[in-house]
C-alpha cells in the first residue's frame, strides 16, 4: 500500500474517479463491468484510501462488489463539501468533487472503513420494507378511527391484519437473516438483556450501526445523533442541542427509552435526577437514548450481559 488516496464521485449511472498522486482522471460505469474496470484501472498498487459519499440506492452495488477489495472510505456529505469550501472550491461537478474528495482522504489521513457484512444489502431491504408497512399500520389505524360505515372499516380492518401479518413475517426474516452470523447473534442476547430493548429494537440497532462494540462512547452517540453539540463564545453560553446522526438509529431508540424509564430502575434514576434539576422531559429522554446506546455498545465490547446496579 503506498500513500496515494483516490475520490470517487457516486451518481446513478456512473463513477468519476480521481487519483491524486498523478492527477489522473476516469469515468466508469456504476454496473458490475464498470466495478471490474475500475479495479483493473486501480491496479495491483492499491492507495491508502478510496473515498465516496453514500448517494441513497446508488452506492450500494458498488460497496457491496468492492468493499473486500479496495480500502473504501464512506464520508459524510456534508463533512465533505465543508472540506471542499475550505479549499476555495467553487465549482461542484462531478469531477471536482471526486478531485476534492481525493484531497480529503490525503488531509484528513482517512482509514479505510470495516468491510461490512455481506448480506447487509439484504438487511437492509427487509428493514426499508418493514419501515414502510409500519407506516401503513399507523396510517389504517388512524383511518379506522375516523371511519364510520361498516363496509369501509370491514375493509380497512382486513388491511390492517395483512399488513400486521407481513410485519410479523419480516421481523423473523430479519432476526434468521442476523442468526446466520453468530458474532450477531451474540450481540442480539447481549442487547436484549437490557431492561428496555426488546427484540425490534436490538434488530434494528444491530442493522443501523453494525460498528457496535468497536465505537468509544462519544463516537457511538455522535453516529446516532443524541450526543449534546455544546454552544458557547468568551462568557455567552447557548443551549446544547443534538444534530445530524442515522435517522433510523435515533427512532428506533425513542421507544426503548421510554420503556427504559419506567422498568429499568438504573436509567428511571437518571431521569428523575434530571427532571429534579429541572431538565426538560425531551432532554432527560434524549439523554436515556444516549445511555441505552452506550451501554449496548459497552455489552457488546466487553461481551457480557445487562445486570442492574445494586445499591
Amino acid at each position: 500500500m503506498n500513500h496515494d488516496t483516490i475520490g470517487i464521485d457516486i451518481s446513478k449511472d456512473k463513477l468519476d474517479v480521481h487519483r491524486l498522486l498523478d492527477g489522473r482522471f476516469a469515468q466508469f460505469p456504476n454496473t458490475k463491468p464498470g466495478f471490474k474496470a475500475l479495479q483493473k484501472w486501480v491496479g495491483a498498487i492499491l492507495p491508502a484510501c478510496v473515498v465516496y459519499e453514500p448517494t441513497g440506492a446508488y452506492h450500494g452495488a458498488f460497496e457491496a462488489a468492492l468493499a473486500d477489495h479496495l480500502p473504501l472510505v464512506k464520508v459524510n456529505p456534508k463533512h465533505a463539501r465543508r472540506f471542499a469550501e475550505s479549499r476555495g472550491a467553487g465549482a461542484k461537478t462531478d469531477r471536482a468533487d471526486a478531485r476534492s474528495l481525493a484531497q480529503m482522504g490525503a488531509a484528513h489521513g482517512l482509514a479505510p472503513d470495516t468491510p461490512a457484512a455481506k448480506d447487509r444489502p439484504v438487511l437492509r431491504e427487509l428493514q426499508s420494507a418493514r419501515t414502510a408497512l409500519v407506516k401503513d399500520k399507523v396510517r389504517l389505524r388512524n383511518q379506522l378511527d375516523k371511519q364510520g360505515h361498516a363496509l369501509t372499516r370491514k375493509l380497512s380492518s382486513r388491511r390492517l391484519r395483512l399488513v400486521e401479518a407481513q410485519i410479523a413475517e419480516l421481523d423473523q426474516a430479519i432476526r434468521a437473516q442476523i442468526e446466520t452470523c453468530p458474532v450477531r447473534k451474540r450481540a442480539l442476547t447481549l442487547m436484549e438483556s437490557i431492561k428496555g430493548i426488546g427484540a425490534v429494537a436490538a434488530t434494528t440497532i444491530l442493522i443501523e450501526l453494525p460498528e457496535i462494540g468497536s465505537l468509544r462512547k462519544k463516537a457511538v452517540a455522535a453516529i446516532a445523533g443524541v450526543a449534546p453539540i455544546t454552544r458557547q463564545s468568551g462568557r455567552w453560553r447557548g443551549q446544547a442541542f443534538i444534530q445530524g446522526g442515522r435517522k433510523p438509529l435515533r427512532d428506533a431508540l425513542y421507544m426503548p427509552a421510554l420503556v427504559a424509564i419506567r422498568f429499568n430502575p438504573d436509567l428511571k434514576a437518571q431521569y428523575d435526577k434530571m427532571k429534579a434539576a429541572g431538565k426538560p422531559p425531551k432532554v432527560a429522554i434524549i439523554a436515556v437514548m444516549r445511555k441505552l446506546l452506550i451501554l449496548a455498545n459497552t455489552l457488546v465490547r466487553e461481551d457480557r450481559e445487562w445486570s442492574e446496579i445494586k445499591a
